[in-house]
């Protein structure tokens, strides 16, 4: 695997040891503008590594350092997800730079193949890391990799769950409702990692992380209402 090395000046030391690593689109115009941000001090921002669109690999900030990438972030009680994680950018407009008929723009294979060994050469230094997108650590904030990123297809390469469930699209719960059953999805939430609260109520924070959850593991329906099919997804990857 070449990498090729593009130094960031936007890092500093680790104070927790690594457990996760982290997915983003980079959501900007091209990757050479994406690189050149997270290589400007005034930006203060970087990634671990960053994969183009062809599969070139450019590695930002050495592992063993804190680079800037998740933000303001949670996963399992722990909010220094930057100290904790290594993070890969992936060149793709995202929600932000759609294609001119307002869809997301694919990921190629390449790409993509390039992405999962990156994933497993990090996983093989470091050992079994979670692996999380940007919008599982941080759902109130962020999007990406986005519901048009394969997640199946990684789950099939070995990194990462993707639980099947049947299709039952009958509404549960939606936001604003008081139940007990809310008490159990969030507990679910909490217990697989996300930021969720026991609060009995689909507030907006639990409906941005359903909406987090049904982006990574329900692509096709994203509309953070809790039905059959997200409490069983839920179900699966508590178990």
């Amino acid at each position: 695997m070449k990498i090729t090395q593009t130094p960031s000046p936007n890092f500093d030391a680790r104070t927790l040891p690594i457990s996760l690593l982290i997915l983003h689109y980079t959501g900007m115009e091209s990757g050479e503008a994406a690189l050149a941000r997270m290589c400007d001090a005034d930006a203060k921002v970087s990634a671990h590594y960053m994969v183009e669109t062809d599969g070139r690999i450019f590695q930002l900030v050495d592992e063993e350092n804190r680079a800037w990438h998740a933000g303001v972030s949670e996963w399992a009680g722990e909010t220094n997800i930057n100290s904790a994680s290594i993070g890969i950018e992936i060149v793709n407009g995202g929600h932000n730079v759609p294609l001119e008929d307002g869809s997301l723009p694919p990921y190629p294979d390449v790409q993509i193949n390039a992405v999962i060994a990156l994933s497993k050469a990090v996983m093989a230094r470091h050992g079994s890391l979670t692996l999380l997108g940007h919008s599982d650590i941080a759902p109130e904030r962020k999007d990406d990799p986005g519901e048009h990123f394969p997640w199946a297809g990684l789950a099939a390469a070995g990194l990462g769950a993707y639980p099947s469930v049947e299709d039952d699209r009958r509404i549960l719960f939606t936001a604003g409702e008081r139940d007990r059953g809310v008490s159990i999805l969030q507990s679910g939430l909490a217990h697989i990692g996300y930021g969720a609260r026991v609060t009995g109520i689909m507030d907006a924070r639990t409906t941005a992380i359903v909406t987090a959850l049904q982006r990574r593991y329900r692509q096709d329906q994203v509309d953070g209402v809790v039905d059959v099919m997200t409490m069983e997804i839920v179900k699966a990857l508590v178990s």
